[in-house]
């Protein structure tokens, strides 16, 4: 099976876009669990965090499905829908479009550069919800909101949501990579509380409306960037760290920086604001009966790539790395 695809990225949340109305044969959710294996193993394979699979869509101008490095499949993916907006937004011509996910069907544009020469994507992060049943997470409370969870630790606070993947964050003085990867593990070892694991993340405010957010992604692991968590962390940091609502949050992460738009009407929402980044195009031949794949030479983005180093150093800078 011939496979054109993009690698691309999302705050350096980097991830492998195969469009599949192009492809000549149809994909089955086990032929996309196959291909997320192999392709996405960064020893064996090309190495991502995922694969983003765009698709017809009767509801919006196209839909995408995120398939994580393990093969699982995410609710949501706020980085990855970024990359899909551009390219949709491309393909049509159009600045403003919709893409229809597992949960909802919403709308993404283009808005002006985060960064000089950095194209840049809004998508709206929704539905949020606090109720722990909506992650799901195993509790006796209808919500937890800045509290301790000793069956990860004794030490810090969290707070639970789903936007509307799993998530549950905690706003920390010092971030500790190691601390956060023990608690990550053992919240996706622990059945009896998170049913279908959770994302973990560690908040540090830098300043008003600012913050640094670490993230434990489910099915992934350490990651330079997840927009999901990265948005559940601006909620969070109004809630618990006096951050404004309705004014711009700007997240530093490893990967570079977004800017996080946090609505409390009537319900929480989050507009979500940062690069799409294509790092090279190409093509792979992919055999998943024998696991094996050939990759064409790569059509490299380079100016778009040095753009985007200079964003990462200037956020690692600003976020006091």
């Amino acid at each position: 099976m011939d496979i054109p695809y993009i690698k691309c990225h999302g705050s350096d949340n980097d991830f492998i876009m195969i469009d599949e109305r192009k492809l000549e044969e149809s994909l089955t959710d086990e032929d996309r669990k196959e291909v997320a294996l192999l392709l996405s193993d960064r020893l064996e394979g090309i190495g991502s965090d995922g694969i983003l699979y765009v698709l017809s869509s009767s509801k919006a101008e196209a839909c995408m499905r995120m398939f994580n490095s393990d093969g699982s499949e995410a609710e949501m993916c706020g980085n990855g829908l970024r990359c899909v907006a551009r390219y949709i937004t491309e393909e049509t011509g159009k600045e403003k479009v919709h893409i229809e996910t597992a949960k909802a069907v919403l709308p993404v544009e283009r808005v002006s550069d985060i960064y000089e020469g950095i194209a840049t994507f809004s998508v709206a992060i929704e539905p949020v919800s606090f109720s722990a049943s909506s992650l799901p997470m195993e509790t006796e409370s209808e919500q937890v909101v800045d509290t301790v969870l000793r069956d990860l630790t004794e030490d810090q606070t969290f707070t639970a949501l789903s936007v509307p993947n799993p998530h549950i964050v905690s706003v920390v003085t010092e971030l500790d990579e190691e601390v956060l990867e023990n608690i990550g593990k053992k919240a996706n070892n622990s059945p009896h509380l998170f049913p279908n694991g959770v994302n973990v993340s560690f908040v540090r405010k830098i300043d008003d409306n600012k913050i640094f957010v670490q993230t434990y992604e489910r099915g992934v692991g350490l990651t330079n960037a997840c927009g999901t968590a990265m948005s559940a962390s601006s909620i969070v940091s109004v809630i618990v760290a006096g951050n404004n609502p309705d004014l711009p949050v700007t997240v530093m992460n490893k990967g570079g920086m977004v800017q996080c738009i946090v609505h409390d009407n009537e319900e929480y929402k989050v507009e979500l604001q940062g690069n799409a980044t294509y790092v090279y195009e190409a093509e792979v031949r992919v055999d998943i009966s024998t696991q094996s794949f050939e990759e064409s030479p790569h059509h490299v983005h380079t100016e778009e790539n040095e753009r985007y180093s200079e964003l990462r150093e200037f956020a690692k800078t600003e976020g006091g790395l």
